[in-house]
């Protein structure tokens, strides 16, 4: 970056600064962004106090871990920013996951759980991410801690981390992302469909309540899920002896996504065209009825549960011979092309996370608090809005200029590609 960043940064940040409130705090903020955006590999108070110079180690770990300071009205301005430079109705908002990896046992939230980043069981903390895109240009505005059992089965554990008490209950990540998707919601940000992977797309409840709040959705479930077809007919059998049957059945029985999708006409799409040319993988679609209502016994069948909203299943082959199966519900005439392209939309937050930890050092604090880790996560997710922006602006400065249209930009007209929000800027964006 330029050396006027800082100068930028001080301008930029002015509706942040206003929502401190007290003086200090509004010194110590951009004292603490510059300090993750800066040079240095380590991103913890000590190192990134040493290298300010002009404000010491106690303030700025006193400003992040133990002030007495609300971030709610933080997270509104962001949400703010991140809705003026992303947000779109044909935009999404992506569910996921991040680990940091953490030694001991004492640091908030920290047991030994999945971590995806490194595809194994590892002593870690897990937050819930959630990231505003379009044009493929992420902005992280979300991430929330989750508690495992060890963690809320233990009130005085939860006390020395300074967990507060409406925070102590036991959530399942899904709903903890009902809860963030309702606070992006009710900021008023922009975007038209929820994208989140099997681990939360599994989840009946989890799917639900994005429908209960007439959201579209793509998400990924098992390749086990029952579903029926979308045109099974609902019956009610006269019983021949005994107690008379309360509820209408399926006339078929309901099989799984994997061999739904079996007999189905795989096609080669690309969703988009990265460094070494076309994405593209093989998919197949079908109308369903998922499986997720009531459960109910099925004379000779077991007990099944009942087909719930109409929706697409979605198989995908990749090229390592590895499938992976959708769900979604958007439109019964939404294209193959517009379903895959929704579907893969999803690994832009991965992008996010690797940059917010490999840049930003979200994985770099020291502290064991609740507040003092979220405090720091909404820092890093500040700056990395920062850093967006003015990548978005020097795009901006780019397309401006006469050149000539790139391969990119023209396998994006394509007919049939669906156009995506921006697709000029983000294709002239800089490296963070």
């Amino acid at each position: 970056m330029d050396a006027d960043w800082t100068g930028d940064l001080e301008r930029w940040l002015a509706p942040f600064l206003s929502a401190l409130g007290h003086k200090t705090r509004r010194r110590m903020c951009p004292a603490y962004i510059a300090g993750l955006i800066g040079p240095g590999d380590r991103k913890s108070i000590q190192p990134m106090a040493a290298r300010a110079g002009e404000v010491g180690y106690d303030q700025l770990h006193h400003f992040v871990a133990a002030g007495v300071w609300d971030s709610a009205p933080l997270e509104v301005a962001l949400l703010k920013e991140a809705d003026r430079l992303v947000g779109d109705k044909a935009g999404f908002l992506v569910i996921d996951d991040t680990a940091l990896p953490k030694k001991g046992r004492h640091s908030v939230g920290v047991a030994p759980q999945y971590a995806s980043s490194l595809g194994k069981t590892a002593n870690c903390q897990s937050l819930v991410s959630v990231t505003l895109a379009s044009g493929e240009v992420p902005l992280m505005v979300g991430l929330r801690l989750f508690l495992p059992e060890s963690w809320t089965s233990d009130p005085g554990r939860m006390a020395r981390a300074h967990i507060p008490v409406d925070r102590q209950g036991a959530l399942t990540k899904p709903e903890i992302a009902i809860e963030e998707i309702d606070r992006v919601i009710a900021s008023g940000a922009r975007f038209g469909c929820v994208l989140a992977d099997a681990g939360y797309g599994s989840s009946a409840p989890f799917r639900h309540a994005l429908s209960e709040r007439g959201l579209f959705w793509a998400v990924g479930m098992s390749r086990r899920q029952k579903v029926y077809p979308a045109d099974v007919a609902m019956t009610f059998p006269v019983a021949k002896a005994g107690r008379a049957r309360k509820y209408h059945i399926p006339d078929i029985a309901p099989v799984s996504a994997e061999a739904m999708l079996a007999g189905e006409k795989w096609r080669k799409i690309s969703w988009r065209r990265g460094t070494k040319g076309p994405l593209t993988c093989l998919f197949a679609a079908r109308r369903v009825r998922i499986a997720d209502g009531h459960k109910h016994r099925l004379l000779d069948q077991g007990v099944e549960r009942m087909p719930g909203d109409e929706v697409w299943v979605v198989g995908e082959r990749r090229s390592t011979g590895e499938q992976k199966y959708y769900v979604s519900n958007l439109p019964a005439d939404a294209t193959l092309q517009v379903l895959a392209a929704a579907i893969k939309a999803r690994w832009i937050c991965e992008q996010a996370h690797q940059q917010l930890k490999e840049e930003l050092g979200l994985d770099h604090f020291e502290g064991r608090s609740w507040t003092g880790l979220h405090r720091h996560a909404l820092m890093t997710m500040i700056a990395y809005a920062f850093l967006q922006s003015r990548r978005l602006t020097a795009a901006g400065r780019k397309k401006k200029r006469p050149r000539t249209a790139t391969a990119a930009e023209h396998a994006r007209h394509q007919a049939g590609y669906p156009r995506s929000p921006r697709p000029a800027a983000a294709a002239a964006m800089p490296p963070l």
